[in-house]
């Protein structure tokens, strides 16, 4: 039922492309806004679980994403301070049928631009969006140029500041969690395992993995902290800010650590989940809808499942009951992980020295005893498939 409809995405994102991509392929008429003069997002990583993947194979996009990424065996954590294993969860033996990806980043932006570019999307660069207008027959988008740009159905694919948001929300501040968070790629060593690996201390943590073929390695290190501020992304810092912080832990840990030139800090704040998704002629779709902590590895994921539930539900009942029944199939799973990612940190960052010993202790049984009872907490996650709704 949207065959031929103008619809026009706000963001040239992992969410905002994906969209463009399912929405065309239901025979859409897409338009992509994007504010950067180019598309691309350089250094950094995300893994995708299998959820994500299926979302991939749904768009047609499985071959591409195997040459581009890297398929993960598992998640080793770590004592971060003595180095010593405290769990190893085998991906190839708990779920071998299974895919989690670790992708650079901008090697997933350039697989979805190029699929929506093939798939018929028009993607119009440097387009900063000041606002957006509801009229009778659609929306009215307005440019910072003083420009303007007319569609029947507003995708609000535009990050943790979203236009559209508001607009549908009204202003909802977010608040500081405590937590701040480096982000880094090093050279490769060349004996990094294709997994995950947990360096866990008391009040921070330290998540790496490889990326492109094994020649990065991709670093989010996480810190406690009393007091921050600016909410971005692209903050520069000192590397020998982050090596400090983590100075006490293990020798593997440390030495990716000293390879660090060029390093991001960003706060990481807590957002509400959008009570509102869907009005008239626009939704809300990824981080405008649904920031979440990275502490569940689901945020590029989500956007993924956003962008195909998207497509599905306009093209079964259009782009007025087709919004309701999005944000209806979407929201309450994006509540859930939401909130088990705000639950997970505190699972990494064992302050008091008894805790921390009976908390690893306790994962070490089960990761003799029970392994995939460790990874079962996560299968409502990790065994979803919104393809086939």
């Amino acid at each position: 039922m949207i065959t031929d409809q103008d619809i026009t995405v706000l963001g040239g994102g992992i969410g905002g492309l994906a969209a463009a991509v399912a929405l065309a392929q239901k025979g859409a008429q897409v338009t992509v806004l994007e504010q950067a003069p180019e598309i691309t997002e350089v250094g950094a990583g995300l893994q995708i679980s299998p959820n994500g993947f299926r979302v991939l194979q749904a768009l047609g996009l499985e071959q591409q994403a195997y040459a581009k990424a890297m398929r993960s065996t598992g998640v080793w954590l770590r004592d971060g301070v003595s180095g010593r294993e405290v769990v190893d969860l085998n991906f190839e033996a708990m779920v071998p049928d299974d895919t989690f990806l670790l992708f650079h980043r901008a090697d997933l932006i350039d697989l979805l631009a190029n699929a929506a570019r093939a798939a018929g999307v028009t993607i119009l660069l440097d387009q900063k969006v000041k606002d957006v207008e509801e009229v009778p027959d659609g929306v009215v988008v307005h440019l910072v140029d003083g420009s303007t740009r007319s569609c029947h159905f507003l995708v609000g694919a535009d990050g943790l500041h979203s236009v559209v948001r508001g607009k549908l929300n009204g202003i909802q501040k977010p608040f500081f969690t405590g937590q701040v968070a480096w982000r880094a790629v090093v050279p490769a060593s060349g004996r990094e395992q294709a997994e995950a690996t947990v360096f866990m201390g008391p009040g921070r943590h330290m998540v790496t993995y490889p990326l492109r073929g094994g020649s990065l390695v991709n670093i989010v290190a996480v810190e406690e902290r009393d007091a921050w501020v600016d909410e971005g992304w692209n903050i520069p810092d000192d590397p020998a800010n982050l090596r400090a912080a983590f100075s006490d832990f293990c020798d593997d840990a440390m030495a990716l650590l000293e390879r660090v030139e060029d390093v991001k800090v960003w706060g990481l704040h807590r957002h509400e989940v959008a009570l509102v998704w869907h009005k008239g002629h626009m939704v809300l779709l990824g981080d405008a809808a649904h920031p979440t902590l990275p502490f569940m590895a689901q945020g590029a994921v989500m956007a993924l499942e956003d962008a195909w539930v998207l497509a599905d539900c306009l093209s079964r009942a259009g782009t007025g009951p087709g919004g309701a029944l999005y944000q209806a199939r979407r929201q309450p799973r994006a509540r859930q992980i939401v909130e088990a990612a705000n639950k997970n940190a505190r699972n990494y960052h064992y302050s008091n020295p008894l805790a921390r010993f009976f908390g690893y202790n306790a994962l070490r049984v089960a990761g003799r005893v029970a392994p995939s009872a460790i990874y079962g907490r996560f299968r409502w996650i990790y065994d979803a498939d919104v393809t086939q709704l």
